[in-house]
């Protein structure tokens, strides 16, 4: 991959910028956050656009810059203030998605935010039907740890949840 010029380099981003976006919705809490969150994302890709050897496939390299810059990010403001809730404002790409209500979706989206930011990223890419061994190429753990944190985030989720459900 090296030498190619900033026209290939955006038409790889134009072409897999729903990578992007699935991070920005995910780690961004509104419009503003997600095209801030967008572009520095679009900068870290660039930065090390002219190291990317092809190891591993493209989209699995622009999964990984992704995740890291947003949960590097989300680890600063952390640091700088407690981080407010995700309002309702998640538009799910299939409304209807295997028979389930846009309310439904919605609030596992909210409970999805109520985890901290590696498990959000290991979620995000299991509900993008990821293999196991794609997931752990992209975090950075092994396939084995990946199986035990999809279980235990499961588990955190239908907490989360069966809560919310209570308050209703």
């Amino acid at each position: 991959m090296k030498g190619l010029n900033e026209k290939e380099f955006l038409d790889l981003v134009t072409k897999h910028q729903n990578i992007i976006h699935k991070v920005c919705n995910m780690f961004a809490s509104d419009e503003q956050d997600r095209h801030d969150l967008f572009q520095e994302i679009t900068i870290k890709l660039w930065m090390g656009y002219r190291t990317y050897k092809g190891r591993a496939a493209i989209s699995t390299w622009m999964y990984r810059v992704a995740l890291n810059t947003a949960i590097t990010l989300q680890r600063k403001e952390k640091r700088k203030a407690e981080t407010q809730a995700l309002h309702s404002n998640i538009q799910p790409a299939d409304e209807n998605a295997e028979g389930y209500s846009k309310t439904d979706i919605e609030m596992l989206y909210l409970a999805i935010n109520k985890l901290d930011s590696v498990d959000k990223a290991i979620i995000l890419l299991y509900l993008e039907e990821k293999k196991y061994d794609e997931i752990a190429e992209i975090i950075g753990i092994s396939r084995t740890h990946v199986g035990v944190k999809i279980t235990r985030i499961k588990r955190k989720l239908e907490g989360i949840l069966n809560e919310t459900m209570e308050k209703v």
